[in-house]
């Protein structure tokens, strides 16, 4: 446990520092969010975590979209390989509107593939649902989104073992919006 005079000084410290700090301008938010309405077409970009790899999504319409995902998975039940998935994302509220961008969630439903070796060399290939739910940071003056994302995967085909089961994915990444 560290010292009290350690504690005290540290403590002393913060305060100066966080006393030096103008405070933030508030603005009113809406009294209840809003329906998202897409401003793009069709993105792609990156994505770090799992998988770690190539990005892509399509609105077809003002809050429906597709997306895909290729990229390689590390240690996913001690077994690494190539991720694919593609799934039908539905946008139905924008948490914060604003100027510089909307702020929509989304969630979604697909399929994923996932052709792996395990910790033992074996080969082996998984087939399984995937349900996505995320936010994006979807700017309006460039052609850029950020997202964060968490999927619920559940393998229902799986070639090699008894390892059926479910995990939870998660992505962070940023795709740049062509049309």
């Amino acid at each position: 446990m560290p010292h009290p005079r350690t504690i005290a000084v540290a403590l002393a410290l913060a305060v100066a520092a966080a006393s030096g700090v103008d405070a933030a301008e508030a603005r009113p938010r809406p009294k209840k969010a809003k329906r998202f309405t897409a401003n793009k077409g069709f993105g792609l970009g990156l994505m770090v975590g799992a998988p770690t790899g190539l990005s892509g999504k399509y609105f077809y319409a003002r809050d429906k979209a597709f997306d895909f995902g290729v990229g390689a998975i590390r240690y996913y039940r001690e077994r690494d390989g190539l991720h694919l998935h593609v799934d039908h994302l539905w946008h139905p509220v924008s948490l914060l509107s604003d100027r510089a961008f909307e702020l929509p969630v989304y969630l979604g439903l697909g399929v994923r593939v996932f052709d792996f070796d395990d910790d033992r060399e074996d080969h082996g290939l998984a087939v399984g649902a995937r349900a996505p739910l995320g936010i994006a940071f979807d700017f309006n003056n460039v052609p850029l989104d950020l997202f964060v994302e968490l999927a619920l995967v559940v393998d229902l085909f799986v070639d090699y073992g008894d390892r059926y089961g479910a995990d939870v994915n998660g992505a962070v990444g940023l795709r740049y919006y062509f049309n």
